[in-house]
């Protein structure tokens, strides 16, 4: 690799990687001339693969009329046209739709217009949103404090009000059967005991990812789980909001993963692929009637100054299309088989891999070190970036987080573009293949003979 030049950039860490030279379809060149398959599309984002020539026209064409007029000032053809696409794809009644630039102010557009609302309803006392451990909202202090991931918030903690938090239902580490309802209504319930405790005149909302994100690895909640939280939410009056931030825009096979349960909420939140990594876009969407009692009270107290921005819109619209043309959501589907199906047959050939997971294209490993007692593999590993690590100098990117809480356990979302096909898959279980195999032998297998 080339030695990157001094940088005036910093984010996380001091980690420097290549630089980036093009992306084409799955594929992504350094300025080397190496190759990488994109099998995380960036952070779960580039749904329709990169420098789709469709979207980039609309870009183009837009940019000749205009690439900004605020909202306070002019509406837009382009917000006005992915506002009705957007209301058309969400469930019935859900026909208002405010824009923003990313998943983190999605979910905080959610969680303030829940507030007004009740305040609008005469029901100020309401201020609690109920979320999961583990859980990722995004990375505002209001999103933060929803989220239940301690290595991301608890520094934060004295600057904010952490809100309560019930378990995510992760049957297989409770060694519970996923399908069978009676392990879905056993974590659902969990939910009302934890408004009864919370007082449920207090609580304002719960807030859940139909299949969880970064946080738990492309979980897919218990059968009877997703309405049975619905039913609670209607019984005490609270707002069930929908994080879609990772799980929305076609990847799981619907365009909202919430549709295979056939649930609905009352406010979404999507970023992430609605518009594919080729602006700053997402989008929270409610209730009409939810909307009209909060304008009918003064108006809603919040915006962003690139909300509804005509360039991003044309870029939206243009996801939205080429993702009906190309049937990709079917394409997922078809294509998220194989490739669970050769995840699931790494799993036989890897002792380590102790769960595979998700829908469609968005699915994750985890490893372990006992696949009878899912005992996290030892800290001090850092298998979850040593893993990623690997794959990258192989030509593979995939994405890791820590599943027990943030601190231990590792699995690793595989999730590339919608546009894939079945020779990408195979690519990308020949990489991991090689991958996994190098791990165990200069990590895992090191590590038990030190003892």
């Amino acid at each position: 690799m080339t030695t990157p030049p001094k940088s005036h950039l910093f984010y996380q860490s001091r980690l420097r990687r290549p630089m980036l030279d093009q992306a084409r379809g799955v594929y992504m060149w350094d300025l080397d001339g190496k190759r990488y398959l994109d099998g995380s599309s960036g952070a779960m984002v580039c749904n329709i693969g990169h420098s789709n020539e469709h979207v980039l026209e609309a870009m183009r064409r837009q940019m000749e009329k205009s690439t900004f007029g605020y909202r306070l000032h002019f509406e837009t053809e382009p917000a006005e046209r992915l506002a009705e696409k957007t209301a058309a794809l969400a469930p019935d009644g859900m026909d208002k739709v405010f824009f923003v630039s990313g998943g983190s102010e999605a979910v905080e557009s959610a969680i303030k217009l829940a507030r007004q609302n009740a305040i609008a309803l005469g029901e100020a006392q309401r201020w609690k949103v109920i979320s999961r451990q583990p859980s990722y909202h995004g990375s505002t202090l209001g999103a933060l404090a929803l989220t239940g991931y301690a290595p991301l918030s608890a520094a934060f903690d004295p600057m904010m009000r952490p809100m309560p938090k019930i378990p995510a239902p992760r049957a297989y580490l409770d060694h519970l059967d996923a399908s069978d309802e009676a392990t879905g209504h056993h974590y659902a319930d969990m939910l009302e005991a934890r408004i009864r405790d919370e007082g449920p005149e207090t609580v304002l909302a719960f807030i859940v990812e139909p299949v969880g994100g970064a946080s738990t690895g492309a979980l897919v909640p218990p059968a009877g789980y997703m309405r049975r939280i619905r039913e609670i939410c209607t019984k005490y009056g609270v707002l069930l909001i929908h994080d879609e931030v990772m799980s929305g825009g076609g990847r799981t096979g619907k365009f909202f993963a919430a549709e295979h349960w056939d649930v609905a909420p009352d406010i979404l939140a999507i970023s992430k692929g609605f518009a594919a990594g080729y602006v700053p876009l997402g989008a929270m969407v409610a209730k009409n009637e939810i909307v009209e009692n909060v304008l009918d009270t003064g108006g809603f107290l919040h915006g962003y100054t690139y909300a509804g921005n005509p360039l991003a819109c044309a870029a939206g619209v243009a996801v939205l299309d080429e993702i009906e043309r190309e049937n990709l959501m079917e394409n997922a589907t078809t294509v998220g088989a194989e490739l669970k199906a050769g995840l699931n047959a790494l799993m036989e050939r890897y002792e380590i891999i102790g769960d595979v997971r998700g829908l469609g294209l968005f699915l994750a490993f985890e490893l372990v070190c006992d696949r009878d007692t899912l005992e996290p593999l030892p800290r001090e590993l850092n298998a979850y970036n040593a893993l990623v690590d690997i794959a990258y100098d192989k030509g593979l990117i995939i994405y890791s987080r820590r599943t027990r809480g943030g601190y231990d356990g590792d699995h690793f979302l595989v999730c590339p573009p919608m546009i894939s096909t079945s020779a990408h898959v195979g690519e990308i279980l020949d990489t991991l293949d090689a991958s996994l195999r190098e791990f165990q032998e200069t990590t895992v297998n090191r590590r038990l003979k030190a003892g």
